[in-house]
């Protein structure tokens, strides 16, 4: 399998949320029963990648420092980019630079929650195959507010438009890509839009015109939640506590992630949830996976 390195993108202000994030980190804030920064961590891992940089505003990554540290403790390999500014998401790839090297890397955005369901394998055969980009499409009531894919019969990528009036399709691209490493320098040729930003449409794009992007559908019993507005926090958080509740296990468990895909060992396990406070669900949580 074609091996990623992983940057989470945790800027922003978080102004959509405002006041809740006048004091809190944005990616700190719970949904249901786990902090925001655990579900994009968790796709990361599922997806196999345990080389992750987080990058994040100068006062929010001592806070989610203190939440992660190196990561060890579940097995990855954390490290921590500041972005002063928020440029753009194509900035990444500029402030992850010597980070990425010559891997190929999947940059997915710190407030969006997935829930891949039986997809997984799919996403990890077509983005194994990458000689480019890959770039997910979600099905949207209204795609007016998005970046807008247009494909043909077989999947293959016809244009993005970013937030069009009249969209050719129902699918919005989601907070996830994956690219070769040649996207460091293609991010680096980029100009600033009209709002100052690197826009990372505009870097899709160059793939498009290269002939080198592939479209991910994500299909029925996926789920992809922008967890960014108050309104779709609760969303989110409510889809969570529903799936949890009906089905007895825990989404985005970095924990049990970290153990079922070998980035730690049973007794690594153990030593980790002994350090939990008694008392919460979560800990009761783990303490079943460790006796199964």
């Amino acid at each position: 399998m074609k091996k990623y390195k992983g940057i989470l993108l945790a800027g922003g202000s978080g102004s959509r949320l405002y006041p809740l994030t006048q004091a809190v980190s944005k990616q700190l804030l719970p949904v249901y029963d786990k902090p925001m920064i655990y579900y994009p961590l968790a796709t990361l891992m599922l997806f196999g990648i345990n080389e992750i940089l987080i990058i994040s505003t100068p006062e929010d990554t001592i806070c989610i420092k203190k939440l992660l540290g190196d990561g060890a403790q579940i097995g990855l390999e954390l490290s921590y980019k500041v972005q002063n500014h928020p440029n753009g998401i194509a900035e990444a790839f500029i402030l992850g630079a010597d980070f990425i090297g010559d891997s190929s890397v999947c940059l997915i955005l710190g407030d969006n929650v997935f829930y891949m369901g039986d997809q997984l394998n799919e996403f990890l055969s077509v983005t194994h195959e990458n000689e480019g980009a890959v770039i997910c499409g979600y099905h949207v009531p209204d795609p007016s507010r998005y970046a807008v894919l247009e494909f043909d019969k077989d999947d293959n990528a016809l244009s993005i438009e970013e937030k069009p009036r009249k969209p050719k399709s129902n699918f919005a691209v989601v907070g996830l890509y994956f690219y070769t490493p040649d996207v460091v320098k293609k991010a680096k040729a980029l100009k600033p839009s009209d709002r100052g930003e690197l826009e990372i449409t505009d870097l899709n794009k160059e793939y498009l015109n290269e002939g080198r992007i592939k479209i991910l559908r994500m299909c029925r019993g996926t789920a992809w939640l922008d967890a960014g507005t108050p309104d779709s926090l609760m969303d989110a958080a409510q889809f969570v506590q529903l799936l949890e509740k009906r089905q007895g296990l825990k989404i985005s468990c970095i924990e049990e992630i970290a153990l079922n895909h070998g980035f730690i060992d049973h007794a690594q396990f153990l030593r980790l949830i002994r350090k939990y406070r008694d008392g919460s669900d979560y800990k009761k949580y783990l303490m079943k996976i460790s006796e199964k």
